[in-house]
């Protein structure tokens, strides 16, 4: 079946408003319990296969498409050397993690490892990294200089 494009997502849906509950209950409910210990993995590679699907050309339209897709306010750090450090915050951040103490964000992070790579043009990955500050989720984005991708 044919995706609708994202930007006919968006006009869909945007005016609808529902609460975070159902993803949220996909998210720490049933995926876990469909995926067992695999889920982070697994998640990860979903976040991964989302990005292939919805390509954007800027970190300003990845930040937009998280605050549409409920996953959180994106900062970006300083980029420095082969790396960008990345948080996510806001209300449903911090929720998350008040209502689970240990989140995870794999889809997140393989939604921007491939993002990254896919602007960048070369081979990329982001891993998770401990929280600096209560209800904010920070993820580190690497990329190879010496591995470009075709």
């Amino acid at each position: 079946m044919k995706q609708p494009s994202l930007e006919k997502q968006y006009e869909t849906f945007r005016s609808i408003t529902q609460s975070a509950f159902g993803a949220e209950l996909l998210r720490h409910s049933l995926l876990p319990e469909l995926l067992g210990k695999n889920a982070p993995s697994l998640l990860y590679w979903a976040g991964r296969q989302l990005a292939r699907r919805y390509p954007l050309r800027d970190l300003e339209q990845i930040a937009a498409f998280f605050e549409e897709a409920g996953w959180g306010t994106l900062t970006v750090g300083e980029e420095r050397n082969d790396e960008l450090p990345i948080e996510l915050s806001g209300s449903i951040i911090a929720a998350r993690f008040s209502l689970y103490g240990s989140c995870s964000f794999q889809l997140e992070a393989g939604f921007l490892a491939e993002q990254i790579e896919q602007q960048k043009r070369l081979v990329t990955e982001a891993v998770e990294l401990p929280a600096k500050r209560a209800g904010q989720a920070r993820i580190l984005v690497k990329w190879d200089r010496k591995q470009p991708i075709e």
